[in-house]
């Protein structure tokens, strides 16, 4: 394929949307010799979280030699990004390659009739990581899953372990309304007697959690259960937190900002552990070299210092909680607020959330589909006592903002609320 023909194709299976289920996957992939069976895999499934503490397993996989394959989503700017061995994406020229070869085995299983419906793209790609982990012969690869985890297409793994980060409300459409429905929705990826790492913190999702892993004899290790404690305590620029695990007390500064990343990175602590009983030792200082060290673009993360410039693809109320916690509690001032979202989303809780932090607010969109036109976001909103500016094109919104932000003590400029705002901002290369 060349680099068109790859667009233009990945472009027609965007058509095809969210179809929940694993039968085409499983179909594909075993016409393709199982390409998922032949590597050994963690698998990360969570409303919020899932990003960050795939990261920062795969940073702790690689710390310790072995070859690691890393599977995310979304991507921000390329595709590539989404599929990475030892830290690199794939190059552009494989994934084409991969791409081609696996259109014809699709075109073939179509023509033959043993596809339910034509995969989409997320079971395209997802199938292409999967070839592309056994080809290089990863020793292990992360692989977070893509929404929800019952019927996700990375669910036909059975990993060594399975972490669930959080639950929360968000695709409620998909994945039920009440938190419940959502945790039975996340537990799909629980195996039977395939420990679980579970970073709920009580109530009906972790209840729901324990049922479904009683029911399949996998034993839960609860991220904050009995005897595990997790402190912070504000330094200069960031935090310090201690975490107290199976093995010990932890002391770190994670290397991606915020609050909310104590909590991910004692997800991986607690994960790593599981991993050191049941497959092979890890090393603590390793384990925390690999939390310093690990770097995730769009959360939280800081393209420019003056005027100062944070990108973070919170696209849900617990994501905006999280980074309204760190305007408050880091950055310390109000903040010139550039904000697109999905129309799918939450935009009242969202809105209600992030826009008491903000002096000024710029309300754009992204060219995708699903975004929010700024009068909709504007029409979500409550009332705000600052201006409002409506600039639905990126690059002028972004403009703007820096331009309200001035040159004298310049007022900090936070762009957020989805990632594919993170994304566009990152192709237009504006930082």
């Amino acid at each position: 394929m060349t680099p068109a023909e790859c667009r233009d194709y990945l472009g027609r299976l965007q058509h095809f949307g969210i179809k929940l289920g694993l039968e085409n996957i499983a179909t594909l992939c075993a016409a393709l010799g199982n390409p998922q069976n032949q590597f050994l895999s963690l698998h990360v499934a969570g409303t919020n979280g899932k990003g960050s503490v795939s990261a920062m397993l795969a940073e702790i996989m690689r710390r310790h030699g072995l070859r690691t394959g890393l599977y995310t989503s979304p991507h921000l700017v390329r595709v590539e990004e989404r599929i990475r061995v030892d830290g690199r994406m794939i190059p552009p020229r494989r994934f084409r390659d991969r791409l081609s070869g696996l259109k014809t085995v699709i075109d073939r299983l179509m023509a033959e009739g043993r596809l339910v419906y034509h995969p989409t793209y997320f079971e395209v790609v997802t199938a292409l990581a999967f070839l592309e982990f056994a080809e290089r012969r990863v020793d292990a690869a992360v692989l977070e899953v893509g929404m929800g985890g019952r019927f996700d297409a990375t669910n036909i793994v059975r990993p060594l372990v399975s972490v669930i980060t959080t639950i929360a409300r968000d695709h409620e459409k998909h994945l039920g309304s009440t938190l419940r429905q959502i945790a039975f929705e996340k537990a799909g990826i629980i195996k039977p007697g395939v420990p679980v790492v579970c970073g709920v913190r009580g109530g009906e999702a972790l209840r729901e959690i324990r049922r479904v892993a009683r029911e399949r004899g996998s034993a839960v290790t609860e991220v904050f259960g009995p005897g595990r404690t997790l402190e912070a305590r504000q330094v200069s620029g960031g935090y310090r937190f201690s975490y107290e695990g199976e093995r010990g007390r932890y002391e770190f500064s994670p290397g991606l900002a915020g609050r909310h990343q104590g909590a991910n990175a004692a997800a991986a602590i607690a994960a790593a552990e599981v991993l050191s009983r049941i497959w092979r030792p890890l090393d603590k200082a390793k384990i925390l070299e690999a939390v310093r060290e690990t770097r995730w673009e769009g959360r939280l993360e800081t393209v420019r210092r003056r005027p100062p410039v944070l990108l973070d693809g919170a696209h849900n109320p617990e994501g905006v909680t999280a980074l309204v916690s760190h305007i408050r509690e880091v950055i310390g001032r109000p903040v010139v607020l550039v904000f697109a979202a999905m129309k799918d989303k939450d935009l009242r809780t969202m809105t209600r959330l992030l826009f008491p932090a903000a002096s000024t607010i710029v309300l754009t969109r992204v060219p995708y589909k699903r975004s929010a036109d700024p009068e909709a976001l504007l029409a979500a909103a409550p009332p705000f006592k600052g201006p409002i500016f409506l600039e639905p094109d990126t690059r002028k919104a972004v403009e703007l903002a820096l331009s309200i932000s001035g040159t004298r003590s310049p007022a900090p400029v936070v762009i957020a609320g989805s990632l594919f705002l993170v994304g566009e901002v990152k192709r237009l290369k504006l930082f």
